[in-house]
């Protein structure tokens, strides 16, 4: 909902720009500019009524308004950066005149045919990325720690985090997540933060935390907080969260057996979380540790603590491009497998997603990790 509400100059800039230059491409008369002007004006409509009377509308309109007009923003994102390149190009032959006398002969035709080729591709483009998004894929990742664990020599950990379960992922997606888990037979099964968007009240209204008590693993389902469960009603959400019959891990640490460490730290965006050196006091090194922290900043403080493994999402790998791109100068990793010393860790992209339900450049996973113990 938020991301919705601060969407007004992407909406009104972007799609000002399209109405503007769309129209220039159509052929001249009321037949085709009608009707386009009148998609814009409709659009609008529906996003300014979301805007101001979001309060009031029932759920299942204000969800219906959040859908079309998310797709529209996100669609009008792609279909202007596509078009710059064309509007470079015509600004440089204003100023050098390089264009050949058949395409300025033909620009009028040329620049409707590759306005209806950009809607068809961003329109393609949109239809990949919903399946990014909704259809998880299951990544497989194999992790050996180099130490003796008597009574265990393999740990099967399913890893699911950025469920954001709120007006764009609801029930059907939490079904979806938990069939695709439980079908992994995983012995842990870790929900690694944000399980929720912005509010809790969608998923309390539609009773996800009765999917999510359908996840079953021998050593017990584990959770961890991240920076979204600090917005809004927080402590509605903790509430929440001790409904899904997983352990809550809030700068604890746990055993779910005698033969590791499952370390979980409050969100980074906590400045008064405590330490890692403060959690993992007193604690047996002989014994695996492997720490639960949502944000992948903290990498230098698990091998300097000798913590054999962290597991980590909010990155989202960067959901939409060119977002990836920009993540690599932000993050030590930002996705996937990383090494760091003695210490192991990976990223995962989430399950999930911020905002309505499309991936570029990247993909929605439940990550199962196949950890192996011994010293050879």
């Amino acid at each position: 909902m938020r991301v919705f509400l601060q969407a007004l100059f992407g909406q009104v800039l972007l799609s000002g720009y399209l109405l503007w230059r769309g129209r220039q491409a159509l052929p001249p008369g009321k037949k085709w500019r009608v009707p386009f002007v009148l998609l814009f004006v409709l659009e609008w409509m529906l996003y300014f009524t979301g805007f101001f009377f979001h309060g009031y509308l029932p759920d299942g309109l204000m969800i219906a308004i959040l859908h079309i007009c998310n797709t529209w923003y996100f669609a009008s994102i792609y279909l202007v950066m596509a078009m710059l390149l064309p509007e470079l190009l015509l600004l440089t032959d204003r100023r050098w005149k390089w264009f050949p006398q058949a395409v300025r002969r033909h620009r009028k035709g040329i620049g409707r045919a590759l306005f209806v080729l950009l809607v068809a591709g961003i329109t393609t483009l949109m239809i990949d990325a919903y399946g990014q998004a909704v259809c998880p894929v299951v990544t497989h990742v194999r992790i050996h720690i180099p130490k003796a664990v008597e009574g265990r020599d393999s740990l099967t950990v399913a890893l699911m985090s950025d469920m954001h379960f709120g007006e764009f992922i609801g029930k059907k997606q939490a079904q979806r997540y938990v069939s695709l888990c439980n079908a992994q037979h995983p012995d842990l099964i870790v929900l690694a933060g944000d399980l929720i968007d912005y509010e809790s009240l969608t998923a309390e209204r539609l009773h996800i935390e009765e999917d999510l008590r359908e996840l079953t693993a021998p050593l017990g389902v584990y959770i961890i907080l991240g920076n979204h469960e600090y917005r809004a009603n927080r402590h509605a959400k903790y509430r929440w969260m001790e409904k899904t019959g997983g352990v809550l891990l809030v700068d604890s640490v746990a055993m779910p057996d005698s033969t590791f460490y499952l370390a979980g730290r409050d969100d980074a965006i906590n400045p008064g979380r405590a330490s890692l050196h403060t959690l993992m006091k007193g604690l047996d090194l002989s014994r695996p540790v492997i720490v639960l922290d949502h944000q992948p900043v903290s990498f230098n403080e698990i091998v300097m603590n000798r913590a054999d493994l962290g597991l980590h999402g909010h990155t989202h790998n960067g959901q939409l491009w060119p977002y990836r791109l920009l993540l690599r100068f932000v993050y030590e990793c930002a996705y996937g497998y990383y090494r760091k010393g003695e210490a192991q860790f990976y990223v995962s992209s989430g399950i999930g997603g911020a905002g309505a339900p499309y991936r570029t450049g990247t993909r929605s996973e439940l990550v199962v990790l196949h950890i192996t113990f011994g010293l050879n």
